[in-house]
């Protein structure tokens, strides 16, 4: 058996020289202020040389960056190679406004858009649709047609800023827009980079913008995952969204237990649909929530990582070490943002941001302060962006890889949340896999449970929440300058679709649909190149949607 100093050795020679010919770190040496030279990586190499116990321990458990299991981050250099991607959520109004906001966020440093559609948008209606009467742009950008979307990305270079899009129900026809811009800019869809999250399962537990059953939804996802393994290489077909299950009040080991547990669900449908697991494992993504605790938060994103590892190697026989990676954003907690005392939740996101860059998150979001009241404002945005790039570029924790690594309490609660959600997800397993413990209420009513012990400790004051249930002053400081979205919004998003349908091909459009229906109705054609033909020819979110609705049906709980 090698050494402990050989077996490091052989990852500095292979993998860390490999990234480095690749993309060299961001400069020749890190040093702290006193002239401390930061070391790329720190081990116990003194005590594994003594004991091959400890070697053994902390190969088996912790392991090199970039390699099996990936405890300590996915990337050899990670941070010291680059940072993390500062993706700022956004997305309100008009796709003109929402881009306006997008390029200015670019322009600010921000190095990839997230987008966040109004609620229509997501479950699948234009705007001009009596259901979405007043919630037109209210949450995110309204986008009805292809029209819309290339408003929303003008000015922005496909090939350079990465996409995130928080869409579920419709990712599909989302992720057909985005590839028909590509197309008219002349960008080779193979080069686009993002992610659409295309999530249903957390829909059914925690969200509610879900728009079919779970049959054909699991199935509009693997053909997703099957369009994107040769046409969108780059793009990252899902993200697995523990995100939303937290701030619905799910525990920490919840979070990582149900996530994976849905995860798993995904992997087997996309088995069982004829692809291979490697095929598609590398463009698998994941969300998480950075909450307050912020240790357990560390641990947490350390234990996911190395717990994905293990199931997609041992449990699915996946060969690619990039299958066993477990990608991830991070936002910071929505649910802990107080309307009293806004200014606190700059101090609160600061925290969370630090605890998933210290965790290795591939991509942050860090919250406004403004959120517990409005969507936030550009000075609010401002503020929170500017708190990754301090993080980044002044705090030094970037400089070497893990640092919390070894830390006898980190240690524990890694592999203690890790030893917690196992139990979770043999308890699923047994049910018959997620989506039957979904259909049956067990994760829902776990988290509920769980949110209302969290309630309870807030109501009695076990649980401090600053300037809510202690601290308190007695006037509320509202800030002046509150994002509000102005109510012709609405009538404004409906001329410009009247307009798309008025000038479209008409006979083309009703070609199209015709084809998706048929499709849908096979239940085994490609469905993804036909979203492409239809939003191309400007037929809309609603009719395309529509269309399924009336072949899939409608989900109801």
């Amino acid at each position: 058996m090698s050494s402990f100093a050989e077996r490091k050795a052989v990852w500095e020679s292979q993998m860390v020289a490999k990234t480095l010919a690749r993309a060299p770190e961001r400069a020749p040496q890190f040093e702290a202020s006193s002239g401390i030279l930061m070391e790329r990586l720190y081990t116990p190499e003194g005590a594994a040389a003594a004991c091959p116990q400890v070697a053994e321990e902390y190969l088996a458990r912790l392991g090199f960056p970039g390699e099996y299991p990936f405890t300590r981050g996915v990337q050899p250099t990670m941070y010291r190679g680059r940072f993390w991607t500062m993706r700022q959520y956004a997305g309100f109004g008009t796709a003109d406004e929402s881009n306006l906001r997008y390029r200015y966020l670019l322009a600010q440093g921000q190095t990839g858009l997230s987008v966040a559609f109004d609620l229509p948008t997501q479950i699948g209606y234009d705007a001009d649709d009596p259901l979405a009467l007043g919630e037109v742009g209210r949450v995110g950008v309204a986008i009805s047609s292809l029209a819309d979307m290339e408003t929303l990305l003008d000015h922005i270079s496909l090939d350079k800023v990465s996409i995130s899009m928080t869409i579920n129900a419709p990712a599909a026809i989302l992720l057909a827009m985005v590839i028909a811009v590509a197309r008219k800019h002349g960008v080779d869809p193979k080069g686009l980079r993002g992610t659409v999250q295309n999530d249903i399962l957390k829909e059914y537990i925690a969200r509610g913008t879900y728009i079919f059953p779970p049959e054909p939804s699991m199935w509009l996802i693997t053909d997703l995952f099957r369009y994107c393994a040769t046409e969108a290489p780059n793009w990252n077909t899902i993200s697995i969204s523990g995100y939303h299950l937290r701030e619905a009040g799910s525990t920490a080991v919840q979070e990582v237990a149900f996530t994976l547990a849905n995860g798993i669900e995904y992997v087997r449908a996309a088995i069982d649909a004829g692809l291979a697991v490697d095929d598609f494992g590398p463009q698998l993504a994941f969300f998480f929530n950075a909450h307050n605790n912020f240790f357990e938060e560390v641990a947490k994103f350390r234990a996911a990582r190395r717990l994905w590892a293990q199931i997609m190697r041992e449990r699915f026989g996946a060969a690619d070490p990039k299958s066993w990676q477990l990608r991830f954003h991070t936002q910071t907690a929505g649910s802990t943002l107080t309307a009293s005392q806004p200014d606190n939740n700059i101090v609160r996101v600061t925290m969370q941001a630090l605890a998933a860059v210290l965790g290795g998150t591939q991509s942050l979001h860090t919250n406004s302060r403004d959120e517990a009241l409005a969507l936030p404002s550009e000075g609010a945005v401002e503020v929170a962006l500017r708190t990754q790039q301090i993080i980044a570029y002044e705090s030094g924790v970037a400089d070497t890889v893990d640092p919390l690594a070894g830390a006898y309490f980190i240690e524990h609660l890694t592999d203690e949340i890790e030893r917690r959600a196992v139990q979770y997800i043999e308890r699923i397993d047994t049910m018959g896999g997620a989506r039957k413990a979904i259909e049956n209420g067990y994760i829902q009513q776990e988290i509920q449970e769980a949110a209302y012990v969290a309630q309870r400790a807030i109501e009695a004051g076990q649980q401090v929440v600053v300037g809510v249930n202690r601290f308190q002053r007695p006037e509320r400081t509202i800030p002046s300058d509150l994002l509000r979205i102005d109510e012709a919004v609405q009538a404004e998003q409906i001329a410009r679709l009247r307009t798309v349908r008025a000038n479209r091909d008409a006979v083309k459009v009703a070609g199209a649909l015709a084809r998706i229906k048929a499709a849908a109705q096979d239940a085994s054609a490609p469905l993804l190149p036909l979203f492409i033909e239809a939003v191309s020819a400007y037929a809309t979110l609603g009719e395309i949607c529509n269309t399924l609705r009336g072949v899939f049906g409608e989900y109801r709980p």
